[in-house]
């Protein structure tokens, strides 16, 4: 994972793992475009100087994925080894292939667990505007700190329960249907 430091990125890695990487086709909105001819490193990256929670992934020097999560997005699952979420910021949805249900799983667990902690952040944000209007800013430091750790997060391979999704309560402009079936060539079919 060397080559994520010698990015701009200010952010380090909390959790990585390997998936083939796939965007909607921008003009039909239906059909998947693979965006890396191989499984690549797909990372949740924290950066703590603007409290906010990525994804990112590259192919080669190429960032193929570059999405800030916020509190209203979903992860969907859509097969055993297929997931998906839409990013209004990048206008785009993305969709990964996992070569394992427990690394789907696990990627989905994570979605979820940094989800939380952006809607802490921007509500503890918040607050801290709020705070801005009064002459002493004692009492808006000391106990503000990121919810979560490298270290909590690394240090437990704990299975915890993922939120059940529905089969069919897919985002809007995500064609479930043609994410299905995951082949091995990762081809898809259009309707």
């Amino acid at each position: 994972i060397h080559y994520f430091y010698s990015l701009p990125f200010r952010e380090q890695p909390i959790f990585s793992t390997r998936a083939h990487v796939f965007q909607i086709d921008p003009n039909t909105k239906k059909n998947w475009v693979p965006t890396s001819k191989h499984a690549v490193t797909v990372s949740y990256f924290y950066d703590s100087t603007r409290n906010v929670y990525r994804i990112i992934s590259l192919d080669g020097a190429k960032a193929i994925i570059n999405s800030t999560i916020t509190p209203n997005m979903t992860f969907t699952k859509t097969s055993q080894k297929f997931g998906q979420w839409a990013d209004s910021r990048a206008n785009t949805v993305y969709g990964l292939g996992f070569s394992s249900e427990h690394h789907l799983s696990k990627f989905a667990e994570k979605f979820q667990e940094f989800k939380e902690a952006a809607r802490l952040a921007k509500e503890k944000s918040q607050e801290k505007m709020e705070l801005t209007s009064t002459p002493s800013q004692e009492s808006a430091g000391g106990d503000i700190q990121s919810p979560l750790t490298p270290e909590s997060i690394n240090g437990t391979d704990d299975e915890r329960a993922t939120p059940e999704v529905t089969q069919n309560s897919e985002p809007r402009a995500e064609p479930t249907q043609n994410a299905l079936p995951f082949t091995h060539r990762y081809r898809f079919h259009s309707h």
